[in-house]
């Protein structure tokens, strides 16, 4: 009896020291003891001069007691990679570490601090660009005319709306434009709401009374007209300058649908749309893995393999053709990190790419 369970204690053992090495924050060889920060530098391509995981980028830093917020790094800084009594590696700034005693925390106001990714990329997109479902629009005010009798009005115009504003507050108006159609289920996941214009309201209207609401326009990116949209502007002051990346904890396998260029292939920093969203469980921050399937290959075992985009009509014409069709790996061609979601899509930054990347590309959390 005490052999059996030696050995169950020996294989627990070994199963834990495997989960803990997995783990293990592991450095890149070619990875420089000090690095300056420089312009333009963000805490991902930092990051991945030390890490081949970026994303584990808050691991890097966290274990610095010296620093209120680790995050907050600027140009010229000097970093230094040092090691725990562990042996766990971590990121500090030499004039902090020089500066201040182990009971000293500091903080620092100075603008111009390095993001997560760089923030004038996503920026438009997270302060404006909207995804909307068809129940999400349904019962928003709309724009009803102008004070004039235009089809398209522009900045002069009073704009009023059918709905209840509230006075002083910053509206923008939306144009809804094409959906974004799940390729997997046919499902329309969505609708593009392009921006038109941002106002201000100066009466709040009345649905029991049938008054509209008025609004001054303040900036007109395209004219304005009957049946816009009207949505509260967004506070561009709370946007996040820092997200916490991190693997999903639940499974995802899904597809990059769209994206923002409206190029073919696109690359590192490139805005996408994937058919994954909070009822998957995605979060900002969340990040996964470009595949793309490998080219299908048919091999009718004559020692003749053929790539089935190459077939000829005659090969494709034979029988069982299709039926020997070789299932193909998927290989990694990059990263994304989710940045805003919505219930069944998200919009996403590529963080790198090792090949062009392409709508209908898989997204994946191993």
């Amino acid at each position: 009896m005490v052999k059996p369970v030696l050995i169950f204690l020996v294989l627990f053992a070994l199963c834990f020291a495997a989960i803990a090495t997995a783990d293990e924050l592991k450095v890149r060889e070619d990875a420089p003891e000090r690095y300056v920060v420089k312009k333009g530098d963000t805490l991902w391509d930092i990051s991945a001069i030390y890490l081949s995981q970026p994303w584990r980028w808050p691991q890097l830093w966290r274990m610095n007691p010296q620093i209120d917020n680790p995050h907050l790094i600027f140009p010229g800084d000097v970093l230094r990679l040092i090691y725990d009594a562990d042996g766990r590696p971590m990121l500090v700034r030499d004039d902090r570490v020089r500066r201040l005693s182990p009971h000293t925390r500091a903080s620092d106001t100075r603008p111009g601090a390095i993001t997560t990714v760089p923030l004038a990329m996503i920026r438009p997109f997270l302060a404006h660009d909207q995804m909307l479902s068809q129940s999400d629009l349904e019962g928003k005010p709309y724009i009803l005319g102008a004070n004039s009798n235009v089809k398209n009005a522009t900045e002069g115009h009073t704009l009023y709306a059918r709905g209840e504003l509230e006075p002083g507050k910053a509206y923008a108006i939306y144009r809804k434009g094409r959906p974004y159609i799940d390729p997997e289920t046919g499902d329309n996941l969505g609708y593009a709401m392009m921006l038109v214009a941002t106002s201000r309201a100066f009466r709040g209207g009345s649905n029991e009374r049938n008054e509209p609401a008025s609004l001054q326009i303040l900036d007109v990116k395209r004219e304005i007209r009957q049946g816009d949209i009207v949505l509260p502007a967004l506070d561009g002051e709370a946007l996040p300058a820092y997200f916490h990346m991190a693997r999903p904890e639940q499974r995802i396998d899904g597809l990059i649908i769209e994206t923002t260029s409206k190029l073919r292939e696109f690359s590192k920093w490139d805005i996408v749309i994937i058919n994954r969203g909070a009822s998957d469980q995605l979060k900002p921050g969340h990040m996964l893995d470009i595949l793309r399937p490998s080219p299908a290959v048919v091999d009718r075992g004559n020692g003749q393999p053929v790539y089935l985009e190459d077939a000829s009509r005659y090969q494709r014409l034979a029988s069982n053709f299709g039926h020997e069709q070789m299932q193909m790996p998927r290989e990694r061609v990059g990263h994304l990190m989710v940045f805003k979601v919505t219930e069944r899509a998200s919009y996403a930054i590529v963080t790198d790419t090792y090949r062009p990347v392409r709508v209908g590309d898989h997204i994946v959390s191993p």
